[in-house]
């Protein structure tokens, strides 16, 4: 069992400091999560198509620079096959969200590194809090060189990024959020707090798997997304007058259909999503009696809520046929929905067991 307050050699003050540094981080990649989705969603990822980490900061500032920056652009399969004829002042709509998911990309990376110069600096970092805080500038690091690879997958042969690129990208930009929120809960830990032995490691365990589920659910949907597949079957819960849609298995060999099938890609994300809520709602009919840790219940109850919203706003973009204000919504929810269960699990993990009454 991990201690439950692994910095509590750190100074309160400071510790609190580095923990809402930590938490405004956190912040910002949620935001750029919905950045990078409304950018997807608006089909503007391929519009700048080359890598310049310092020089691309500035975006272009005279006509000729836009005439050359739109030249670019036409020579890529997306303009030749679906948007020729574009004109340039259509292109600066699609190029304002991809330089806007890049700047805010950089920005992210900046601040990571200014939070662990200053804390270094000042003499607050333990050795494991150092390690830390460079995990994540490393995973930050990596994440722009693979921004960049999915974006590569859009250039020469196809009209848009790789689903399974595209996936790996949302996937390793929620691990970075699951590492700096759970060591932001970390920071903040002030107390020991005590939870039921009989139920102690039942409700850590199940909101892991919440946590794990909620993960799946969001990956899902970036296979989704990477398909375009939100704009088939828009009716819920049949799909093409089906439960399981007709079309499930037409791809071979048959795990393809899990990754590149339209079809099975939206009936996993759908029922995925409707899994986790129902497990949810059954963890908190069996634990609402529970004994735990008042942080614990709060976010127990607040769990199935959220999921439930979650799933909401999911069906109203289906049936709207993604309507890109509510799709960024349903993005924004899943990260928001991941953090819930993620500090219920914290919460549990970081709790001692409750002393037996006399």
């Amino acid at each position: 069992m991990p201690p439950a307050r692994p910095y509590a050699d750190i100074d309160p003050h400071r510790r609190r400091v580095m923990g809402w540094s930590l938490a405004g981080w956190a912040l910002m990649i949620l935001l750029i999560v919905v950045i990078g989705g409304v950018t997807r969603l608006t089909e503007s990822g391929l519009s700048i198509t080359e890598w310049a980490p310092v020089s691309g900061v500035l975006p272009p500032l005279t006509a000729d620079a836009w005439e050359e920056a739109f030249r670019a652009y036409q020579q890529i399969p997306e303009y030749q096959e679906l948007n020729r004829g574009m004109t340039l002042d259509e292109f600066k709509t699609i190029f304002f969200w991809e330089y806007v998911h890049r700047v805010w990309a950089r920005l992210v990376g900046m601040v990571i590194v200014v939070l662990f110069g200053l804390f270094l600096a000042r003499g607050w970092l333990t050795k494991p809090l150092g390690w830390r805080f460079v995990t994540l500038g490393v995973l930050t690091g990596a994440q722009g060189a693979l921004g960049w690879f999915m974006v590569m997958s859009g250039l020469a042969d196809r009209t848009d990024v790789s689903q399974y690129r595209l996936a790996a990208h949302l996937g390793l930009a929620l691990v970075i959020y699951v590492v700096a929120v759970w060591t932001a809960a970390d920071l903040f830990a002030e107390r020991d707090e005590s939870v039921d032995r009989p139920w102690r490691f039942r409700l850590r365990r199940a909101a892991g798997v919440l946590t794990l589920l909620v993960f799946a659910t969001a990956i899902a949907g970036a296979f989704v997304a990477g398909l375009d597949g939100g704009r088939a079957y828009n009716t819920f819960p049949l799909m093409g007058g089906r439960i399981v849609p007709a079309g499930y298995f037409t791809l071979d060999p048959w795990w393809r259909n899990v990754f590149e099938n339209v079809a099975a890609v939206q009936f996993n994300h759908r029922w995925i999503g409707v899994m986790t809520l129902a497990a949810m709602a059954a963890l908190w009919v069996q634990a609402r009696k529970a004994t735990m840790p008042p942080h614990a219940r709060r976010w127990l109850h607040v769990l199935p809520a959220v999921a439930l919203v979650q799933v909401l706003l999911g069906i109203g973009t289906l049936v709207m046929v993604v309507p890109i204000w509510m799709a960024a919504l349903h993005q924004a929810g899943a990260v928001i929905l991941l953090t819930v269960s993620l500090l219920l699990y914290h919460t549990l993990t970081r709790s001692v067991e409750a002393t037996p009454s006399t």
